[in-house]
């Protein structure tokens, strides 16, 4: 059974960093999609950034370019998510995705092509 697991989240003022991490669980996730996405309460949900595991390609939401930076541990079954520069409208609930099924383009934004999801991990940037 597969099991996406965040952690690393908490609160920080403006300007600081923080570093999501996701856990994979039952399956090797290589030649997938996996990525993360964010809901803040009465916004819709936004992709932040996703990760080809197999080729490293990364797509980031406008929003988040230059800021974050989406990451992998192939030997640890582990993504990243390392935030730089946070600020107040970044606050939101994290999730990490992963695709169904292996892939061989460019991972998506869009958050119906993500068949597996984490629990969540709660960012609070303050000003």
């Amino acid at each position: 059974q597969v099991q996406l697991v965040e952690s690393g989240g908490g609160s920080v003022q403006t300007g600081g960093s923080l570093r999501l991490s996701c856990a994979a669980f039952g399956y090797t996730y290589s030649y997938y999609c996996m990525g993360w996405f964010r809901q803040a309460p009465g916004k819709e949900r936004e992709g932040v950034a996703t990760i080809h595991t197999g080729r490293g390609n990364t797509n980031y939401a406008d929003s988040v370019k230059g800021r974050f930076t989406v990451s992998q541990d192939n030997a640890k079954n582990t993504l990243y998510l390392q935030m730089n520069s946070l600020k107040p409208e970044d606050s939101a609930m994290y999730y990490c995705v992963s695709s169904l099924r292996q892939w061989a383009w460019v991972c998506p934004l869009g958050s119906g092509f993500y068949g597996y999801w984490g629990q969540g991990t709660q960012v609070t940037v303050s000003s």
